[in-house]
């Protein structure tokens, strides 16, 4: 697989999805644009619009936030959006459901063109289509964790009681039991995050997005909380947009990723797209301090079968990971069949393991750019 190959088009392109998506809507933008200053529309379709984001804010005092991006998030799918601080992805989600106007382009949920929806239409797809969860939680400080989380009902003309209820059900959801009645300043702030995910989804939307919602939190509750949108995707099976900087958070989050740079597309692709087929240099910096055994999968370090291969050895798909291989393949005496469908695809040797483990303890400089095993087909 070339760079290229790993950069799907937004119409053909289809994620590996964990959930099985309760929710019926996707998400499809198509040649978004959103220009800040004077006469922003009047860029679009002439020669400034090619220029770089420096050269454009230089002649025209115009800033480009995002560029011509164009995707699509399938039901069900955790899509994550990453980049560099400036690269526009918060700009972008915002973008999403016109907290920020966009400047041309549509932008779809589900059966709503969100980029043509009235004022009454666009506050119903708020209320009741979509939720954000944001960096910062945006609680209410005089309301207990119950009422913060059953807040958007109650915007919504929901009854206490039934209110309530619902958010009783949801704050057990996201591990919060046994704390219905405290206040946010009682709350760490991991806890206070589960919060506004629990607010987020009181209201059952059918998409979430999230704005870098743990970049704020220590460490290990990034990580705990991070698992915990993974359980939850499980459970609800949720349309998830995640906006981070964090490869590493991308990478355990992601069925895809897009990731951005000065509010262009880079790249689309699965986990192991992005590190196995950069697509460019600004990608393969990205990436280089990955474990590429913790991401690859079989499909990247396999060979094409021969007529002399053994009929032995462990049997798996191609989509496990290497480090998960590499156990019952470095015990075995036959190398390790990979059957897709019940097809034979290909043959990953010790070799081909020890590659791609050994490139891991390597320099980022001396890592071979791409698979790291070379036998990639």
């Amino acid at each position: 697989m070339t760079a290229t190959d790993a950069r799907p088009s937004p119409e053909t392109s289809g994620p590996a999805v964990r959930g099985s998506g309760s929710g019926s809507a996707g998400l499809e933008v198509r040649n978004l644009w959103k220009i800040f200053g004077p006469r922003a529309d009047k860029i679009i379709g002439t020669p400034d619009a090619v220029l770089s984001r420096a050269d454009l804010k230089a002649k025209t005092g115009c800033v480009v936030g995002v560029k011509d991006v164009s995707f699509d998030v399938h039901p069900g799918e955790v899509f994550v959006v990453m980049g560099l601080s400036g690269s526009g992805k918060s700009t972008l989600v915002r973008c999403l459901t016109r907290l920020i106007e966009p400047t041309h382009g549509t932008v779809r949920i589900g059966d709503d063109e969100v980029t043509s929806c009235s004022e009454a239409q666009l506050r119903e797809l708020r209320r009741t289509q979509v939720s954000m969860v944001f960096q910062h939680f945006g609680l209410l400080p005089h309301k207990q964790v119950i009422d913060n989380v059953a807040y958007g009902l109650e915007v919504r003309g929901l009854g206490k009681k039934e209110r309530r209820a619902k958010a009783a059900e949801v704050v057990e959801l996201v591990g919060l039991a046994g704390y219905e009645t405290s206040y946010p300043d009682q709350l760490s702030g991991g806890m206070q995050q589960r919060v506004g995910l629990a607010r987020a989804l009181a209201g059952d939307p059918s998409m979430l997005l999230f704005d870098e919602p743990f970049s704020a939190l220590d460490p290990l509750i990034r990580r705990d909380m991070q698992n915990e949108v993974i359980r939850l995707h499980h459970e609800v099976g949720k349309t998830m947009v995640f906006i981070t900087h964090d490869l590493a958070e991308a990478l355990k989050l992601g069925d895809r990723i897009m990731i951005l740079r000065d509010g262009e597309v880079v790249q689309i692709g699965t986990p192991d797209e992005v590190v196995g087929a950069p697509a460019d240099d600004y990608v393969a910096d990205f990436t280089s301090d990955v474990p590429r055994s913790h991401v690859l999968t079989l499909k990247w370090v396999m060979r094409d079968p021969r007529p002399d291969d053994s009929s032995e050895g462990p049997v798996m798909s191609s989509s496990t990971i290497v480090r998960e291989a590499a156990q019952a393949a470095l015990a075995s005496d036959h190398p390790v069949r990979v059957v897709d469908d019940g097809k034979l695809v290909g043959i990953v040797d010790d070799d081909a393991i020890l590659r791609v483990v050994v490139a891991e303890e390597a320099p980022p400089s001396q890592r071979t750019r791409g698979a790291g095993a070379g036998t990639h087909r």
